[in-house]
């Protein structure tokens, strides 16, 4: 018995040791959670998003469901319906020089969260599935876009390579994922989101507006330090409708121009766990972009909105989707 039990601490060990070199660095994943990626994330999916920062899932919602958001996002642009509460509609800046109207001139639509039709996608239950692998159980849905390119626009249409966490007064970093779904193929020559494999691993970088004569979009930072090597890594993200990505919110990433006379369209929200801590970034590198979405917020709502609460911002539009959020400020 005592020689039987000492082979199976053997087998024990060596087991586990295997299982060391199968995760992280010391048998732990980061970055995804044990208990929410059974039946869903595959080891080798967790493993390819520990070490890149990004996983594509393949056809995860259904193209019905992206013709949904598609005649939504149509009625919105041509005014056929009432733009909801808080949300924003955005133009690329080289829209009014050329005279665009409707669904060709409108690059975003920011904040869908009290939208009956496009709202669904962040309850959306085999999304949420995916999306406590990264959050948990509790989860907010804190940023909701839906992101047309439309064709002829010109460069401006790019989007410079950043990370999203600037935007983001809550932490901790890993606990937050976005979610962007291609509404329709997505290629390099429509503008396919390019990303920087591997730099969620780093910190928050430095950001800016970018140099581009043509002008760039509001509040559409970049990166400021990026050397050719950094370029030089990037991969293109093709993806068919529905597919979905995953990533960190360190990632680096970004697009590029819609080429085609096509449009370019694509659905997302960045979840983040209930659990968050909101923070007050002044003095921090978040500083700079909170004062300008400041003043955007102080023009359209006529109430000034200081670095100090940026955050007050964040908390008052995220939405709990799953689990409970016991400091919902909606519940006051």
């Amino acid at each position: 018995g005592r020689e039987a039990a000492d082979r199976l601490g053997v087998i024990a060990k060596h087991l586990s040791s295997q299982t060391a070199v199968e995760g992280g660095k010391d048998g732990r994943f980061q970055y995804t959670l044990d208990e929410y990626c059974v039946g869903v994330l595959t080891p080798e999916q967790r493993r390819f998003y520990e070490e890149n920062g990004y996983v594509v899932v393949p056809k995860l919602i259904p193209e019905a469901h992206l013709a949904t958001y598609h005649e939504r996002f149509v009625d919105l642009c041509e005014g056929r319906v009432e733009t909801p509460p808080f949300m924003t509609i955005m133009r690329d800046v080289s829209t009014t020089a050329l005279k665009l109207k409707g669904e060709h001139a409108v690059t975003k639509i920011q904040d869908y969260i009290e939208d009956q039709v496009l709202f669904p996608y962040c309850k959306n239950p085999d999304l949420l599935r995916y999306v406590k692998c990264f959050t948990g159980p509790n989860v907010l849905a804190t940023h909701t876009m839906l992101i047309n390119k439309p064709p002829g626009v010109g460069s401006t249409s790019r989007h410079p390579l950043h990370q999203d966490l600037l935007y983001f007064p809550f932490r901790p970093v890993d606990r937050i994922v976005c979610s962007w779904t291609a509404m329709e193929r997505v290629h390099r020559d429509n503008g396919c989101l390019v990303v920087l494999p591997g730099t969620h691993k780093g910190s928050l970088l430095a950001h800016g507006y970018p140099d581009w004569k043509e002008g760039v979009n509001k509040a559409y930072f970049g990166v400021t330090n990026l050397r050719e090597e950094d370029y030089a890594k990037r991969v293109h993200l093709e993806m068919q409708p529905g597919d979905t990505v995953f990533f960190h919110p360190l990632l680096v990433h970004g697009s590029g121009e819609n080429r085609t006379k096509g449009y370019r369209k694509a659905i997302s929200c960045h979840f983040s766990t209930a659990d968050c801590e909101f923070l007050n970034v002044e003095g921090t590198l978040q500083e700079e972009l909170a004062k300008e979405i400041g003043e955007m917020f102080s023009r359209k709502m006529g109430y000034r909105l200081p670095p100090s609460e940026y955050y007050l911002l964040w908390r008052f539009k995220s939405r709990c989707v799953a689990g409970d959020w016991p400091t919902d400020p909606q519940r006051a």
